[in-house]
């Protein structure tokens, strides 16, 4: 009887463990933050991303350092969405990424591949520049400029302040 018990326990130690890793589906995602978008009256800044991403860690960092941090976090909802994993590494994808980045044709861009959305899933800006290359991670001069300027049509408020702090990290 004792064995019956903790074998129980153990599988349902398992399986309790195995919900808590498992990635939040895109679906999840987007309704969770669209929902915290309405609340608290931002944009959604859905970033596509990988763990073997060099330029994805670096726009993370720019985006959560500390002359930048407060700007992102009062003006989008950050929805940071897994996809595009190496062979053995498919578990860290969010169910439904590749086809969410497939719907917004940033299977075609490489990564990071960014959007930003109102509050009714609405696409304001993306990370294709005019020629309609992929910006990612945006680290020259010009590339930092396009971001600011899809960053001022998006964002609640954007100042002088804003401009030069995003500028003096992002440009590499």
């Amino acid at each position: 009887m004792k064995n019956k018990v903790l074998v129980l326990l153990i599988l349902g130690t398992i399986s309790f463990t195995s919900t808590i890793s498992a990635q939040e589906t895109t679906t999840n995602l987007l309704e969770n933050a669209q929902t915290k978008a309405k609340k608290e009256n931002k944009a959604i800044f859905i970033k596509f991303e990988a763990s073997w991403c060099g330029w994805c860690r670096k726009m993370t960092k720019d985006m959560k350092a500390e002359s930048t941090k407060a700007f992102f976090e009062d003006n989008y909802v950050i929805v940071p969405v897994v996809v595009n994993e190496s062979k053995g590494k498919e578990k860290l994808e969010n169910p439904g990424s590749r086809e969410l980045l497939k719907k917004y044709k940033g299977d075609e861009a490489g990564l990071p591949f960014w959007l930003i959305l109102d509050s009714n899933l609405n696409v304001l800006a993306d990370s294709f520049d005019a020629n309609g290359d992929n910006l990612g991670g945006p680290a020259s001069k010009e590339e930092v400029n396009q971001f600011i300027s899809k960053i001022k049509k998006t964002a609640k408020k954007v100042s002088e302040k804003d401009v030069k702090n995003i500028k003096n990290q992002f440009i590499k």
